[in-house]
Formats: structure tokens, C-alpha cells, sequence
């Protein structure tokens, strides 16, 4: 089942914190929203802390940068996907991560492949930066630690899927297997940017949970696209 946060409680938040800004001589604060939607979802008790998921202590800045209660994460569904290097995100990212790899990469997987994804190969995570690593540019969802970029995974039987290679070069099934990962995220995250999008994404998946604007639309690129059917899955169940 597909399954996305929603922030339609927290445009308030943004309203008010985008006019308490304009206060002459205050520092600079995070966006409300943001700190509220960390303390709902660790309410909600959307994530539990385990060997591969950490709490750990806030990150203040510089600037607004950072995270009221971030995680650190080295893998996700248990220990059953990890990370290539270790990620720090906010509460609401880590739940929709979680629940991605179950309803969209590994059911994806399973049917291209027969075989399920061990490993999420990240390219960054937080990291307070503007957009696209651009100065001067709006900050990037990565400043907040409600962003991952995807380079690749890493399958059952040690195969590498990599964005840079394979979703333009890829065998008809890997293809369709980035596809559908790309359409499924669409589900999940308010902002998807993948190969097509932009010349900035020529190499990885970028997800995040942005608040875009007060009607809360999502940005899906490039247009997902219809994929040939998986194989039949006998030969992949014999090679598995």
C-alpha cells in the first residue's frame, strides 16, 4: 500500500513562521514546521530506535540548517537493507524510506529479478548546501536531513545497479526495474528528481519530503513512464 506523509496541518506553521522572520533583528529560525513535524512522527512512534537506527543529538546549524531530533541510520527494514555509508535524516523521511523499500523496491525487485535489494547505495543525505550544491541557491531539502540522493542498490547476489549506468544503458529489465522505482516514489515522496529531471540529476534518484507551498503539491520528474511486463518468473526463481 502506498503510503506518503501529509503536511496539510503543518501550512500554519509555515505561515506563521514566514512572517515571524520578517521580525527586524532576530536570528534566523527553522522553518516550525519542520521541528513539528520531527515531534509528531517520534509521537506517532513512526520509527523505533534499534542497532541500525539511532537517535542522536540535534544539529544547530549553521544558519537554520540542521535537525531537532535526527537519526542516524546504517540500515532500514530491520537490518535487511543497508546503507553504503551512514545516513543522518529526520523522523519522517526515515518512516517513508522504510516503507518505500517495502512497497516499491523490493516488490520491484522481487518481480525483475527474483531476488530482493541488500543495499541502498547513498550519495548524500544531510548536508546543508543550496540546491543542486549551487551558492547562493535556495537550501536544498539536504539542509534540513529530509533529502536522500540514490546512486544505486546492491541485489541479493551481489549485483550492483548503478543510475549513472544503468537507467539509460541497462538491460530492458533493470531499466524497467529504475522505472518503477522512480513511479513508486512518486507515491511516497513529495519531490522526486531522476535521471531526465535536470542536468543536475543525470546520476542518482533525488527523494525528500518538501512542504511545496500551502497546497502541498509534489514534483514528480521526469514523467513516469509504462515498463514491459517482468519475466516469467520461473527461470528467475531457478536462478535465485
Amino acid at each position: 500500500m502506498v503510503r506518503r506523509a501529509h503536511h496539510s496541518l503543518l501550512v500554519p506553521a509555515l505561515v506563521a513562521s514566514t512572517l515571524s522572520a520578517c521580525s527586524i533583528g532576530q536570528k534566523p529560525q527553522r522553518p516550525a514546521w519542520r521541528t513539528q513535524a520531527e515531534n509528531a512522527c517520534l509521537a506517532e512512534k513512526r520509527v523505533n530506535p534499534s542497532d541500525y537506527i539511532a537517535l542522536a543529538p540535534e544539529v544547530d546549524g549553521p544558519g537554520i540548517c540542521g535537525l531537532t531530533r535526527p537519526f542516524k541510520v546504517t540500515a532500514l527494514q530491520g537490518g535487511a537493507v543497508s546503507f553504503n555509508a551512514t545516513a543522518t535524516l529526520d523522523c519522517s523521511m526515515v518512516a517513508e524510506l522504510d516503507a518505500w523499500l517495502a512497497d516499491t523496491v523490493q516488490p520491484a525487485a522481487q518481480a525483475r529479478f527474483g531476488q530482493q535489494v541488500v543495499q541502498i547505495n547513498s550519495m548524500g543525505s544531510y548536508a546543508c548546501r543550496g540546491m543542486n550544491n549551487q551558492r547562493g541557491a535556495q537550501l536544498s531539502e539536504h539542509s534540513f536531513g529530509n533529502a536522500l540522493d540514490i546512486g544505486g542498490f546492491v541485489l541479493a547476489n551481489g549485483r550492483e545497479i548503478t543510475l549513472v549506468r544503468d537507467w539509460r544503458n541497462g538491460d530492458d529489465q533493470t531499466r524497467a526495474f529504475l522505472m518503477d522505482v522512480h513511479r513508486g516514489s512518486c507515491g511516497h515522496f513529495s519531490t522526486v528528481l531522476s535521471p531526465g529531471s535536470n542536468a543536475f540529476h543525470y546520476n542518482h534518484i533525488h527523494v525528500d519530503l518538501a512542504l511545496h507551498g500551502r497546497s502541498g503539491r509534489s514534483i514528480c520528474k521526469p514523467a513516469p513512464q509504462e515498463t514491459l511486463p517482468p519475466p516469467d518468473p520461473s527461470p528467475l526463481i531457478a536462478q535465485g
